[in-house]
């Protein structure tokens, strides 16, 4: 288990994280979410150990990750600039890699050969493309058999279908072998599909940490015919996040279940009335959008 407690940096006066909290639990996939210059990249490089904080503790299983090889062992990452020695190919990379992790699996290198079948693995990678880089990234760290793995904007560059086929490889290590995927991503479409927990950053601390499950029960939107024209006025305890009308339908943002929030919408007998799911980029919007506004450009 990751966990991120009350952790501060700052960089020549500018504080980049502040009493930073979050907790990861073995074996999910937890997908961090923010705009640009939140943290996520910050706190992603103190979480594999290339940064040491100013305050605070960031420990995985309880032991701190900063200049701890034991640890650092059983963490793979791939940061939004793909690392690589000037003139290694992957092949190069992975006689490097190897010693470095001790669980480094050779049967799983070669047999990802035919799912990265475009990477020439005597090539060097400065003379890849960059989804082709990438491509080469998740065959090397996923040969890693790393017990966390650390993604910056994974899939960046990647093809719809590579896309699918990395998500696909991902979340197979997550069931069959409990791996533990930290994944920081402006795609929160993407993020809705393969992730089971969620936290969003802003300003260098996160401002909410919940499961995907707890975020889809405890919002609906509900469009609503009523038997005139305008809305009539609703119990001061609904909590309306959101109302707006178009023609005689209204669209109704309230925190709550559906089945409670039909139930005390029934008492005005409206005409129609439907309850209808939330995407994740809602969610937030409106969950969110009233606390920072750059949270609300991030998720429109």
């Amino acid at each position: 288990m990751i966990e991120v407690r009350h952790v501060a940096k700052t960089f020549d006066q500018f504080q980049a994280l502040h009493d930073l909290n979050m907790t990861v639990k073995d074996g999910s996939i937890y997908g961090l979410v923010g705009p640009n210059g939140a943290g996520k990249s910050t706190i992603l490089r103190h979480i594999t150990g290339i940064l040491r904080q100013d305050e605070g503790q960031v420990l995985v299983d309880g032991a701190p990750i900063y200049e701890n090889p034991a640890v650092k062992s059983r963490i793979s990452s791939i940061p939004d600039d793909i690392y690589y020695f000037p003139s290694a190919s992957t092949r190069d990379m992975m006689r490097f890699l190897k010693g470095f992790y001790p669980r480094f699996d050779m049967a799983r290198y070669n047999a990802l050969k035919d799912v990265f079948q475009t990477v020439k693995e005597t090539t060097p990678m400065r003379r890849l493309s960059k989804g082709m880089q990438k491509q080469a990234a998740f065959w090397l760290s996923m040969s890693c058999r790393p017990d966390i793995l650390v993604l910056d904007e994974p899939v960046d560059g990647l093809d719809p279908v590579m896309r699918r086929q990395v998500w696909a490889l991902l979340m197979g290590d997550v069931s069959e072998h409990g791996t533990t995927v930290l994944v920081s991503s402006h795609n929160l479409r993407e993020l809705e599909d393969v992730c089971d927990h969620v936290g969003i950053l802003s300003h260098g601390t996160v401002l909410i940490e919940r499961s995907l499950a707890d975020l889809q029960d405890n919002v609906v939107k509900m469009q609503v015919v009523f038997q005139d024209r305008e809305a009539p006025a609703l119990p001061p305890d609904l909590e309306v996040l959101h109302i707006s009308q178009v023609g005689r339908i209204h669209t109704i943002i309230v925190r709550g279940s559906a089945a409670d929030v039909t139930t005390r919408l029934a008492v005005f007998s409206p005409i129609l009335m439907e309850a209808l799911p939330l995407t994740l980029e809602e969610i937030f919007i409106y969950e969110l959008g009233g606390e920072d506004y750059a949270v609300r450009e991030i998720v429109l």
